[in-house]
């Protein structure tokens, strides 16, 4: 699957913190997403660790975009939420991802590599930015 919970959360809050301009709480973006605090405290922590946030501790923490939302693209954002480079279907990124070990002789592993070739080309370009001006 391409777009988990994860990755939604982490794009949703980017937004918020993007159009708040100042650093916001993990419980604060839990209650104005209506997410659970604990799963999105981890994934702000790995978008901080990757770079995307900062990450502020104290009364006065919270976390801030680290770059401008120009230069946070979605597929690192998709990235850090997950953990792994995002795939269209389990097997699209190399034969070897194959579940079912029959990649090798798959008349659609070629056909499903250049879509997740394209769509990795597609979310690289996607900028916060042009999220926000949607």
């Amino acid at each position: 699957m391409l777009m988990t919970k994860a990755s939604e959360y982490a794009l949703l809050s980017l937004i918020v913190l993007a159009k708040a301009g100042h650093p916001l709480d993990a419980d604060t973006l839990s209650k104005e997403l209506d997410i659970s605090k604990s799963f999105l405290a981890k994934i702000l922590q790995s978008l901080a660790r990757q770079g995307i946030l900062n990450s502020y501790k104290g009364v006065n923490g919270g976390f801030e975009l680290a770059r401008h939302s120009r230069e946070i693209t979605v597929l690192e954002v998709m990235e850090a939420a997950e953990g792994k480079s995002p795939a269209v279907f389990s097997c699209s990124p190399s034969q070897e991802d194959c579940p079912s070990n029959k990649a090798m002789s798959c008349g659609l592993w070629p056909f499903l590599n250049r879509l997740q070739g394209k769509v990795d080309a597609f979310l690289g370009t996607l900028t916060l930015e042009a999220i926000l001006e949607e």
